[in-house]
């Protein structure tokens, strides 16, 4: 330590001791310099010990920090445990969405109440009304029913490489799938299973997956509380596929389903997997401010064990605007084959004759829908809905007898939906439907329904 640093820690030590000292003391008395002198030693002794064990430290650091660099350089940086990021696309864009969908009716049906866990007790499906004999009256209080089971998620995928190409994966389920034989009813939990809807994947214009139909118009739908609403007249149908769409043209080979109905009973047989040929589907669509128009054709082979049939549909479809707040939604189907297509099911899409020959059947079906928004929170949907179908009963021989397959279907629904919130919507909806069998016997449903649903 220098001379100069040494004076000043002596000075430091000095003013300590002289401001602990007691006013008045006499310093001039030899005695009390040689102790004041042997404390100031003291204090500067114990500083030097400090400044030392500092220096020190600071140099054990300093050397601490070369050996650690040294080290990092001689050996390679350790991998992560997860070198690439867990998305096996980390380019896609992931998106999701869907809805919570409340549903409560109270329904009256003429000829007995619908069967408990049909699907005719969640929503309209005109071929679960109850026709009974002729002539009877069987007592019908009104019934209800509230579920949630149409609730709905989906997630989608979307990726375009450098080169141009955009690919779309996407998957969709709801709630419809029914329970287990336990605990899926409303005794307790009134559990219902997941049901794949759709599952597909595109490649610019390829798509290969279950989806819509290529011969079902799903934006000419209207806007229904119940699950569809105008059910007897539209195409409605969600399948496996191979599409492709160029513009405002698409064609797809689509699942082959054969249904065959016998006139007399009703009885309704599927074909146990012996289709062969895939369905064909054609569809062209016109846009504007306007609206959509959109025609579509189908081409099937029907089949049951050796026997073949062909089948094939047009339907014709679309959305006029009407101003700001009005539009019109319709759709027109006609064919020979046409039954699994049209209305869930309603008719068959073949019969059997007396020779065991397989015959196309005949249907035709369509709906007309108003929809008029009378502010942007308030709206109203008045529908009519009709299918026919041609039950011609020379192929079976008929004679006089009851006839149970359904001739014609017809409904009414009216409806007003309130969203006090965007995504939120609450409705309210009556509707009447009717069936009526090739024998004249008819049986009819009324019903209440309201909803509560919020889009996410």
């Amino acid at each position: 330590m220098t001379t100069k640093r040494r004076n000043s820690r002596r000075l430091l030590a000095t003013a300590i001791l002289v401001a602990l000292a007691a006013p008045g003391t006499a310093f001039a008395q030899t005695a009390k310099e040689v102790e004041l002198e042997a404390r100031v030693a003291q204090l500067e002794a114990q500083i030097q010990t400090l400044l030392q064990g500092q220096q020190r430290q600071q140099e054990s650091i300093a050397q601490a920090q070369t050996r650690l660099d040294e080290v990092q350089v001689a050996q390679p940086a350790a991998k992560p445990v997860q070198s690439k990021p867990i998305l096996a696309n980390p380019e896609a864009v992931f998106t999701y969405g869907g809805f919570i969908k409340f549903d409560a009716m109270v329904t009256d049906t003429s000829d007995g109440p619908i069967a408990e866990g049909s699907a005719g007790r969640l929503f309209y499906v005109p071929s679960t009304i109850p026709v009974t004999a002729n002539g009877a009256e069987p007592d019908s209080d009104p019934y209800t029913d509230v579920h949630a089971a149409f609730s709905r998620f989906w997630f989608a995928a979307d990726h375009a490489t450098d080169g141009g190409d955009k690919f779309r994966a996407y998957i969709e389920a709801d709630m419809y799938g029914g329970g287990s034989a336990n605990l899926g009813n409303e005794v307790n939990t009134n559990t219902h299973g997941i049901t794949l809807r759709q599952a597909f994947v595109s490649w610019n214009n390829w798509l290969a997956g279950q989806t819509w139909s290529n011969f079902q118009d799903v934006a000419a739908l209207p806007e229904a509380v119940d699950f569809v609403g105008v059910t007897e007249g539209t195409t409605f149908v969600r399948q496996a596929q191979l599409r492709y769409t160029s513009g405002p043209f698409s064609v797809a080979l689509e699942n082959p389903h054969t249904t065959v109905s016998s006139i007399t009973n009703a009885a309704r047989n599927n074909t146990g997997g012996s289709d062969t040929l895939p369905d064909l589907t054609a569809r062209y669509v016109m846009k504007g401010d306007w609206g959509h128009f959109s025609a579509a054709g189908l081409l099937r082979q029907l089949k049951s064990g050796d026997e073949t049939a062909t089948g094939a549909a047009v339907s014709l479809s679309g959305r006029f605007n009407i101003g700001a707040n009005d539009d019109i939604r319709w759709m027109a189907n006609y064919g020979d084959g046409i039954g699994r297509y049209l209305g869930f099911g309603l008719g068959a899409d073949s019969v059997v004759d007396a020779n065991g020959n397989l015959h196309a059947q005949g249907g035709a079906g369509g709906f007309v829908a108003w929809r008029h928004a009378f502010n942007g929170q308030l709206r109203s949907n008045l529908m009519y809905s009709v299918a026919e179908f041609d039950n011609d009963r020379g192929l079976a021989g008929w004679g006089p007898g009851s006839f149970a397959a359904t001739e014609r279907a017809q409904s009414f629904h009216a409806n007003l939906i309130y969203s006090p919130f965007p995504k939120l919507d609450i409705g309210a909806e009556i509707g009447w439907g009717e069936r009526e069998l090739e024998d004249d016997r008819k049986g009819d449903l009324k019903r209440v329904q309201t909803t509560v649903k919020y889009t996410f």
